[in-house]
């Protein structure tokens, strides 16, 4: 074997991450720099309908995702492994869902992070640090727990560029802590140049956001002013003059009060003196509104609807427009939903990835299980195909002679159709169930009569 350098081994380069003492500097817009980027995605996500309705569509579809525990190999000593993350997952003080829902504010914000926070197994006890369904004395999870972005203070990292963790800073209490990579589990929508924050999937929408939000304020303000018009006061010309004498400049500052209630909707009315006198002569004082004649040129409908239009673009999210906008084809609307399912498929991918890559080899690696009997977090489809589709094929296969009298197909097909599963015969292999919206555990689909009965899973030790 020839022999290694030391240089051959280590790190000559450098990955461009602008960063200073540990604050990331990436972005150039100075209104998204710092904490200036958290608070305006912040604010597009509760104040714009668009982004809002895109963001709960991809939380509600997430949610509907079946996601299951994957044995690495079909031996019982795997399956045992599987069964024993299974437990831990349901073992938690938080459901699995409410985690997803919280690891998926990467995507407004570019990034999440979680501390993983362990216990040992000891049963009903009072003491967090131990309670469990199991008393088996083994590591299990006691909860992931954001770490907000909005407490983020800087990052930390080591000589190479390598992430060591998050420094947390509450601006309220003014605690603060931080939080090793080693502990967390840290999901993001992209990584380039080893950025721990990622990208706002909102970046590509802010231009178009401000300028929905600018055009929006517009026409409330045109909308009040056909509605009701402009107070217009007219006084005296002493009055206005710079050296009116104070007289007339209390007058003045008592007709601007009585003007200022009075588009506030706290007057009712207001007495001004006549426009002219007992002798006939002009006083100088006249009250009336200021109206827009005629219609507006400018459709403001079109434009907020092409502002609106580029926001679901960036997002890939442009099918919410067919009807809005009143065309679109069927054709179109399957092709855009299906490149919408696609995105989504890689924010599953992501989520479960990094998952595997950290919290679950960490878990094994605490309860020395060897490597080759890890198991897998995967994820299911997003939406089952149309049965009519599945039926025309199966037909097709059928009268071809290709399609096997196989009963995994059976079940596939009567899962994809909501149907009861046929009762198995003893001895046949246990299923695993899932329901839409997370986990569920490992059961047979036999009817066992009794109580369930909790027993230790015997994990291999290395």
């Amino acid at each position: 074997m020839p022999e290694i350098n030391k240089m051959d081994l280590g790190v000559l380069g450098f990955s461009g991450l602008k960063q200073y003492g540990g604050v990331i500097d990436e972005e150039w817009h100075p209104k998204l720099r710092g904490d200036f980027g958290p608070k305006v995605y912040r604010e597009m996500s509760d104040n714009s309908s668009v982004i809002g309705a895109v963001l709960y569509i991809i939380r509600a579809l997430v949610r509907q995702v079946e996601f299951r525990i994957e044995p690495a190999s079909p031996e019982q000593e795997a399956i045992d492994v599987a069964d024993f993350v299974d437990g831990c997952l349901y073992d938690m003080s938080h459901t699995f869902e409410d985690f997803i829902s919280e690891a998926l504010s990467m995507l407004p914000y570019g990034w999440s992070y979680f501390e993983e926070i362990y216990k040992i197994r000891r049963g009903e006890v009072e003491d967090p640090t131990g309670r469990s369904a199991y008393d088996d004395g083994k590591i299990g999870w006691r909860k992931f727990a954001l770490r907000a972005q909005d407490t983020l203070d800087r990052w930390e990292f080591d000589e190479e560029g390598g992430l060591q963790g998050m420094h947390q800073a509450d601006t309220t209490s003014g605690r603060t802590a931080f939080i090793p990579i080693g502990k967390a589990v840290l999901f993001r929508t992209e990584s380039t140049k080893g950025n721990p924050q990622g990208r706002s999937i909102l970046r590509n929408a802010v231009v178009d956001y401000w300028y929905l939000k600018r055009i929006s304020e517009i026409e409330a303000i045109g909308i009040e002013r056909d509605m009701t018009g402009v107070i217009k006061m007219e006084v005296p010309f002493e009055m206005l003059s710079t050296d009116a004498s104070p007289k007339a400049r209390a007058v003045r500052a008592t007709i601007e009060k009585m003007l200022a209630e009075l588009k506030r909707d706290e007057r009712e009315y207001v007495m001004v003196p006549a426009e002219i006198d007992q002798n006939g002569k002009p006083t100088g004082y006249k009250l009336s509104l200021l109206t827009t004649g005629g219609a507006r040129q400018i459709n403001t409908n079109e434009t907020k609807l092409y502002y609106k239009i580029g926001i679901l673009q960036s997002v890939v999210a442009q099918f919410i427009q067919l009807g809005m906008a009143g065309v679109g084809s069927f054709a179109l609307a399957s092709t855009q939903t299906n490149l919408f399912s696609v995105a989504l498929g890689t924010i599953l991918d992501t989520l479960t990835s990094v998952f595997n890559r950290f919290a679950i080899s960490r878990l094994m690696e605490l309860n020395g299980i060897p490597r080759d009997l890890w198991p897998e977090l995967v994820h299911g489809d997003l939406e089952a195909p149309p049965l009519g589709e599945i039926g025309s094929y199966l037909q097709s296969l059928a009268n071809s002679g290709l399609l096997p009298d196989d009963e995994a197909i059976q079940r596939k097909v009567l899962e994809f159709a909501n149907l009861p599963q046929p009762e198995q015969e003893e001895g046949e292999t246990v299923e695993k169930k899932r329901t839409g919206g997370g986990l569920v555990k490992r059961e047979d689909t036999r009817q066992i009569p009794g109580p369930p009965v909790r027993g230790v899973v015997p994990l291999p030790v290395k």
